[in-house]
């Protein structure tokens, strides 16, 4: 069956330990920081790690985090904004959301983001938090006034939900395993960023062969039917870590309910890689009139200049090159379907005073 992939990591491996490709961030586009950021801490504990005002450019940036909790103390002892933030954030171990403000908008009556569900401009599809109990969980989320596109007893799926964010981005709640090493006491923690792929093989090859990520489940539905569709869910895992096989489901999906780290999940609806015209929206492109959302996810690296160098030998398009533009250490790429991947010299932005 072509729809599962076996990858074989032998492309430019040694390139990828060296330039030490590390998932970092997800970006989203908001309406108000004041509504957005208290909804994230408050009721999922996130937390304020680190922000960027530019005024010169009429936009800001929030950095939140579930932080380890060996992190926690250190998070606790930030002041967003100040240099021992931005040090944090820039030599980051895990991933964390960014919130981008574009100054007016949340004065703006008429403004709102494409959340990336709703033909014809679908795409980036929602975050995950994971948690112990997603009935009580929902229920918790109720009381504080949440919104829901999905409750955890309605549907088809039992036992999962999604929750609205202020701007409408869907957030999905998913059950954490008994075995997770995740203490008990942390209610939340970050478990996914999905986006929607056209072809899952250019995509693999993308993020596991050039990136350096690992893949450690795939699930597939309805082979064969028109609604057919495979999930492939990746994550940065220790080279030497022994995983069960991405093809044996229940370990597979037992392992990433244990972590503590989230995974990128990529969504393959079959038969889209077979039509050449087709094509999802990567949250950026205003052409044909589409609203903007999801901005990017994206990666730390050791040394950029030399991660673009082989990123652009192993024939990976540009958006911006790092000398490129008014802002250095950092980068722009374009995966398969044309969604922004963000390349960050790890500790190389020394912004703030």
């Amino acid at each position: 069956n072509y729809f599962i992939i076996t990858l074989t990591l032998n492309i430019h491996m040694s390139s990828i330990i060296k330039h030490n490709f590390q998932w970092q961030q997800t970006m989203l586009r908001i309406k108000d920081p004041l509504i957005s950021i208290p909804f994230y801490c408050n009721n999922f504990g996130f937390k304020l790690i680190h922000k960027y005002d530019f005024p010169q450019w009429s936009f800001s940036l929030y950095f939140l985090q579930i932080p380890n909790p060996l992190d926690e103390s250190k998070v606790d002892s930030l002041i967003p904004g100040s240099k021992e933030s931005e040090e944090y954030l820039w030599t980051l171990n895990g991933v964390c959301l960014e919130l981008t403000h574009n100054y007016g908008t949340e004065n703006d009556e008429n403004f709102k983001v494409n959340n990336g569900n709703v033909e014809p401009y679908r795409g980036f599809g929602h975050i995950a938090l994971m948690t112990p109990d997603v009935y009580k969980a929902s229920d918790e989320l109720l009381s504080s006034n949440v919104k829901f596109q999905k409750l955890p007893n309605e549907g088809r799926m039992k036992g999962l939900a999604f929750a609205l964010d202020p701007d409408g981005y869907w957030i999905e709640i998913v059950s954490r395993s008994q075995k997770s090493i995740v203490p008990s006491n942390i209610k939340y923690t970050l478990a996914q960023t999905m986006k929607r792929i056209k072809d899952p093989k250019k995509s693999l090859h993308f993020y596991c062969n050039l990136l350096g990520m690992t893949l450690i489940s795939e699930k597939h539905f309805g082979v064969g039917e028109d609604w057919g569709f495979s999930l492939y869910f990746l994550a940065n895992v220790p080279k030497d870590r022994v995983l069960p096989s991405p093809t044996d489901v229940d370990a597979s999906s037992e392992v990433m309910r244990e972590m503590f780290e989230p995974v990128l999940e990529l969504t393959h609806n079959h038969g889209t890689e077979n039509k050449p015209d087709f094509k999802y929206h990567n949250g950026n492109d205003q052409d044909e009139g589409q609203l903007r959302g999801f901005g990017h996810i994206g990666y730390l690296v050791d040394d950029l200049d030399k991660a673009c160098e082989y990123l652009e030998s192993s024939g990976v398009a540009f958006k911006k090159k790092p000398l490129d533009g008014s802002m250095r250490g950092i980068a722009f790429v374009y995966d398969p379907d044309n969604y922004w991947v963000e390349i960050i010299q790890r500790n190389g932005l020394k912004l703030s005073q």
